[in-house]
């Protein structure tokens, strides 16, 4: 996956080797074998596609009008 460097989200923490002990070609192992371990245990990205379930659907809206009505969705009033 490469090129995609920086623009992941979340981003992934900076991968830094900081002993001198290694040389240029070490540390370049090292640091490919710790990107390939982030890349084989990274949860699978969600699809696009997916459509989410009534539920999930019914509180996105009801949360989405709780906050335009400012709480007044949950039966308190705003006054």
């Amino acid at each position: 996956m490469s090129g995609a460097n920086g623009h992941r989200r979340p981003p992934r923490p900076t991968i830094e080797l900081v002993t001198p002990a290694a040389s240029a070609s070490e540390a370049a192992a090292i640091v490919a074998a710790l990107e390939q371990f982030l890349a084989d245990t990274a949860p699978a990205p969600g699809s696009a596609d997916t459509v989410p379930s009534r539920w999930q659907r019914a509180a996105l809206e009801e949360g989405i009008s709780a906050r335009q009505l400012g709480g007044a969705a949950w039966g308190h009033s705003s006054r």
